[in-house]
């Protein structure tokens, strides 16, 4: 293709998605750095204190995607989508509704700590699902699906943010392990 004919390329949903999984291994790289950003939360609930652990989630959140670009440069892969991708504006949209979404999460800490992790497994459940189209897998739906059951679960029992915080870092950890095995496999064209 010439460089005009690339700028006017309109990419099919499936070509998209396949962009999306083949430059982010699926996204399982970024799914294992939440997982090791929910565990550092843990320790840190579990030897320091619960309001720390919010802090610990919130900025460990902000390494999640630097990490797994590294991680993913590591492994081969570009980090990077097609400037045509047009599901590069979901990706985007779906962070900005988490951005927004962690401050009533940290209002909610002020009232009642126990219900801070499970409205976070809420949140990033809510984004997983969004992912389901922009990767293409359905795996996403389980997994959106997984971590919201344990926030209702955690909410239901009153369960320890300790136990909040290791809860979504082993739920982020196994399906990411189980989207990297699947998605490796894809040929990187760039």
């Amino acid at each position: 293709m010439t460089t005009a004919q690339t700028e006017t390329y309109s990419m099919t949903i499936a070509e998209a998605q396949l962009d999306m999984r083949t430059a982010y291994i699926g996204g399982s790289t970024g799914m294992l750095s939440s997982a090791l950003v929910w565990m550092i939360a843990g320790f840190v609930a579990l030897n320091m204190s619960s309001q720390q652990a919010v802090w610990a989630l919130f900025i460990g959140g902000m390494f999640i995607h630097p990490i797994s670009i590294v991680l993913t440069k590591i492994i081969g892969r570009s980090g990077k989508h097609n400037k045509n991708n047009p599901l590069a504006s979901l990706a985007l949209a779906s962070t900005f509704w988490m951005i927004l979404m962690l401050a009533l999460a940290y209002v909610v800490s002020l009232f009642r700590m126990d219900l801070f992790f499970p409205a976070m497994l809420f949140i990033i459940g809510g984004r997983y699902l969004t992912f389901a189209t922009l990767f293409g897998t359905r795996i996403y739906w389980l997994c959106g699906g997984a971590l919201i059951l344990a926030g209702y679960l955690l909410a239901s029992n009153n369960a320890s943010p300790v136990i909040g915080a290791f809860t979504g870092s082993a739920i982020e950890a196994i399906f990411a392990v189980f989207i990297f095995i699947t998605t490796a496999k894809i040929k990187s064209n760039n």
